[in-house]
């Protein structure tokens, strides 16, 4: 099973999100979860995972499955592997019992802990991060989720979800 995650911040709640599917083609969810977070924890720079993994965490206690993989919509390393973002702190609180797949849409800082990749047609590259699974691979896994353009369908669709708006494209 493949975990896709998000959360969105609005002024006084949150709303996380999770879908599950099995396929890295699919194109639809086998489950859609979301969870309101009430009173999230401010921004803090530097420390963007204090407030994120709360939300994450709580939505994935949910899954009657533990996933293999958990998609994150950002970095689980900052250019290398001695600088975690909030996939390797995900990681860590799971026990590693998951891999975590950082796909973030813009550049933070290069370093041998990033892959860029394309997808479609798009000039613009994501960047792939990973913990617990060989980086290429993950990369490639992320080039084969479904959809023709730069964003996959689910990463899409997991962030609508999570915007309280319709799940589909």
């Amino acid at each position: 099973m493949i975990a896709c995650t998000d959360v969105y911040y609005g002024q006084t709640q949150a709303i996380a999100a999770c879908l599950l599917f099995r396929h890295w083609s699919d194109d639809h969810p086998s489950l859609e979860l979301t969870e309101r977070i009430q009173q999230p924890a401010p921004y803090e720079p530097g420390r963007f995972y204090r407030r994120e993994l709360p939300g994450l965490l709580s939505v994935i206690e949910r899954v009657p499955e533990r996933p293999g993989v958990i998609i994150i919509d950002g970095y689980v390393w900052l250019g290398d592997e001695f600088h975690p973002g909030l996939g390797a702190y995900l990681y860590e609180a799971l026990g590693r019992a998951a891999a975590v797949i950082g796909v973030a849409k813009a550049l933070f800082q290069e370093g041998p802990a990033v892959r860029a990749i394309k997808r479609g047609a798009s000039s613009r590259p994501l960047y792939v991060t990973a913990a617990g699974i060989d980086l290429n691979e993950a990369a490639q896994s992320v080039v084969e989720l479904h959809g023709e353009f730069r964003i996959p369908t689910l990463l899409k669709r997991v962030d609508r979800l999570c915007r309280g708006l319709n799940g589909s494209s």
